[in-house]
């Protein structure tokens, strides 16, 4: 995948993040139980702040200079997940682990990305992007993690 500019890396990222927000809109329309819904319904919204907040770095230098960068904890708990289809029906922890793998697929994608450029600004693009989507992650692990926890008591 190559990119010719930073509006090129936030354009194709826009892209994945207006997916996301189908994706997590199309499971909020199809969910049979109102916790469903409302969660999806959440995970779509925050996708769409991905959009906005994308959309607003394109062609400011400044607001891309001035993000700060922090470690995100990562629970990793995906990481050791078969990615699975989502089905009508399926009970909750399925579909927490379906958009744990989501977020860890592009995890993995924006650090590869900025892993194979060597252009600063494109470099802390994609460490923003990172930054973002594992911020999903660990809130989508947790959010599993309580769910099983939940389940023993």
């Amino acid at each position: 995948m190559e990119f010719g500019s930073v509006d090129e890396i936030l354009a194709f990222a826009i892209k994945g993040e207006k997916e996301a927000v189908e994706f997590y809109t199309s499971l909020a329309k199809e969910a049979t139980r109102s916790a469903l819904k409302e969660t999806f319904e959440r995970f779509a919204q925050e996708e769409q702040k991905h959009v906005a907040l994308i959309s607003d770095m394109s062609g400011n230098k400044a607001q891309i200079d001035s993000y700060e960068i922090t470690k995100i904890p990562d629970l990793k708990i995906s990481d050791y997940m078969v990615e699975i289809e989502y089905e009508q029906g399926m009970p909750m922890p399925e579909i927490l682990k379906i958009a744990m793998k989501r977020e860890e697929k592009a995890v993995k994608l924006y650090t590869m990305l900025g892993d194979q450029t060597d252009d600063q600004d494109a470099k802390k693009v994609f460490s923003i992007l990172v930054q973002e989507e594992s911020k999903h992650k660990l809130a989508l692990e947790s959010m599993y993690d309580d769910y099983l926890s939940d389940q023993d008591s």
